[in-house]
């Protein structure tokens, strides 16, 4: 063996070295999805580096949390296993735990914020895991979680604070650099660090001079708020559309991780991360859930140039309301999509009128409402509400200035 791979780094209770690491992948190998690098022009092209997507998403149980939760319990001993297992989720790691329970032959209870995802909740379910949903929080969850694992005796498998889970995480890092050892930086989601403290330790230990740099929620950051105050801070409440990073209170061992081996954090709002789920969907065919694309989104915080980067793709458990609203939203925010409300004389011919306006400039007409039941009577004004599908802001612009030509004002919805 290597010096290299003697390293060790020591905790306060524990240690873990990159033989672990290497030991986790073995055990995992029979159960894992091969996720091999994806180019990716469009991100490339967008942030002005070589950008490569490691799509976690395609992962057995669409995230890449089955990784530490199968390890995790692959340790744990028969008669651990009878006991059976309790976690706390916001639906991944819960996933994670109740597939791995069911290939190693272990009781699975599940505690997720009853405002989960109905596909992450389901999913769960279908594994065979009892599942109990529980405050409007993970925080809420956990504490539930944690009164089971009293009242019962489970064995508390927690998401990310948890050595085991963070050297099944760490496999990412060997699969990434053994496919592209070029890469320069590596971007990872960060919710209460797990993901991110195994990738770091890995890479670092594999390849000093590879740059590791998390990615938060800014509705959520936690991490950042703790490093910069040297010390684990808890957030007063979440506010993130990325539920699967939605965390108060980083972990113990994962603060201490990411403050030895992570080269930065930064985080992105809820607009950037949906920018980045369209875009992915568009460009790449791929769908991805809002914690899983943090990474893409965090691209455009970056002042690297010309850099070989992956992005970790962590997670694909949308569901589909929430999909139809994110592009609605994002296609809103791109000027894809323009609402607006236009007053008229209540008489025949002036829905043509507008009509004719809109086909002049090339807007598509998806959706009109003609209301009747609007009418100032002092005028004899009635309103139409217009929705059309646009090319841009531009385009948006553009369809403003033919009506206010034709003496006609428009008031925009969205």
């Amino acid at each position: 063996m290597s010096e290299l791979n003697k390293s060790i780094f020591k905790l306060p209770n524990s240690s873990i070295s990159l033989e672990d690491v290497y030991f986790a992948e073995q055990q995992l190998r029979p159960v894992l999805h091969k996720t091999e690098l994806i180019a990716s022009p469009v991100f490339s092209n967008e942030s002005g580096n070589q950008v490569f997507i490691k799509p976690e998403n395609l992962q057995v149980t669409g995230a890449f949390k089955i990784r530490g939760a199968y390890y995790k319990i692959s340790k744990l001993s028969e008669m651990e296993k009878g006991r059976g297992v309790v976690a706390s989720s916001a639906g991944n790691h819960a996933q994670g735990i109740g597939y791995a329970s069911k290939l190693l032959g272990a009781k699975s209870t599940l505690v997720m914020p009853a405002t989960t995802p109905i596909i992450k909740v389901e999913a769960t379910r279908n594994y065979g895991a009892h599942v109990v949903l529980h405050g409007d929080t993970y925080d809420d969850a956990y504490k539930k979680a944690r009164e089971m694992e009293e009242e019962n005796d489970y064995v508390f498998i927690h998401p990310f604070d948890d050595l085991d889970v963070i050297v099944g995480q760490g496999t990412l890092a060997l699969e990434i650099l053994k496919e592209f050892n070029d890469v320069d930086e590596i971007l990872v989601p960060v919710g209460g660090g797990g993901l991110i403290s195994g990738l770091a330790f890995a890479a670092k230990m594999l390849k000093t001079s590879i740059r590791i740099i998390g990615v938060e929620p800014e509705g959520a950051s936690c991490m950042k708020q703790s490093l910069e105050k040297n010390r684990i801070s808890t957030l007063e409440k979440v506010d993130t559309m990325a539920d699967g990073a939605a965390v108060k209170k980083p972990g113990i061992l994962t603060f201490e991780f990411i403050k030895q081996f992570v080269d930065d954090i930064v985080t992105v709002s809820d607009f950037d991360i949906i920018d980045a789920i369209l875009l992915l969907m568009e460009k790449h065919k791929m769908v991805a859930e809002g914690a899983g694309v943090l990474s893409l989104a965090g691209l455009k915080k970056l002042q690297s140039k010309d850099k070989n980067i992956v992005c970790l793709l962590s997670g694909g458990n949308i569901d589909i309301s929430t999909i139809s609203a994110i592009i609605n939203r994002a296609l809103v925010a791109r000027g894809r999509l323009f609402c607006f409300t236009v007053t008229l004389p209540d008489k025949p011919g002036e829905l043509l009128r507008v009509a004719q306006i809109l086909a002049d400039v090339h807007a598509n007409v998806i959706k009109l409402d003609h209301n009747h039941s609007k009418v100032l009577d002092r005028f004899k004004q009635a309103q139409l509400e217009v929705t059309v599908e646009t090319n841009g802001h531009s385009h948006v612009q553009e369809i403003e200035t033919a009506f206010r030509m034709k003496g006609m004002e428009i008031s925009k919805v969205y």
